[in-house]
């Protein structure tokens, strides 16, 4: 198999980039999601190393979502979101609740941050795809063996903006950033 898991220590990366002043992140996430939680506990620790406070918002599933992006949103300076399946399909919710209050959201995948995000280091889904199906027909082929293939990640990650969330909020896109078509 293949891995949809981006670099994490560069998405809290990208945090200190676009909010250098910020000092309290808030990392939201379906708490069903085993995933999800070792993402939020990971990028956790890379921001809480560059001297940002961290706190977890889970929620069990969308009956208690928008109360906990809600408290997340008034009690933090910027928000974190994981490549979630959940918060994925919510989009819509999210980005109800924070783009009126202008509170910014770095995400983990790029289908997240066109529906609510501010950024994203995204993977791409083709590509990862792509290098499954070329596994694939090695191991049917006979050319590997499954029980003895590594894991393979994304050859490249980019970074990429919501170019309607960065005006609506009066953010300038930083440098390097391409905007998600």
């Amino acid at each position: 198999g293949t891995s949809d898991l981006a670099p994490l220590d560069q998405q809290a990366q990208m945090i200190k980039e676009w909010y250098p002043d910020a000092k309290t992140v808030g990392l939201i996430y379906c708490s069903a999601e085993p995933n999800s939680q070792y993402q939020v506990d990971n990028v956790q620790k890379y921001l809480e190393d560059m001297g940002y406070t961290c706190k977890q918002y889970p929620f069990s599933d969308t009956n208690d979502m928008a109360s906990v992006v809600q408290n997340a949103a008034d009690n933090s300076d910027v928000l974190y979101i994981p490549t979630d399946n959940t918060c994925a399909d919510n989009t819509g919710v999210i980005d109800n609740i924070c783009r009126p209050m202008k509170q910014p959201i770095i995400v983990g995948e790029e289908g997240i941050c066109s529906g609510c995000g501010v950024a994203t280091l995204s993977i791409s889904y083709f590509d990862i795809g792509y290098k499954a199906g070329q596994m694939a027909v090695s191991v049917l082929t006979g050319e590997a063996d499954i029980a003895e293939m590594p894991i393979e990640y994304a050859p490249q990650f980019t970074k990429k903006y919501n170019e309607a969330i960065c005006a609506d909020l009066g953010l300038t896109p930083l440098e390097g950033y391409e905007v998600i078509s």
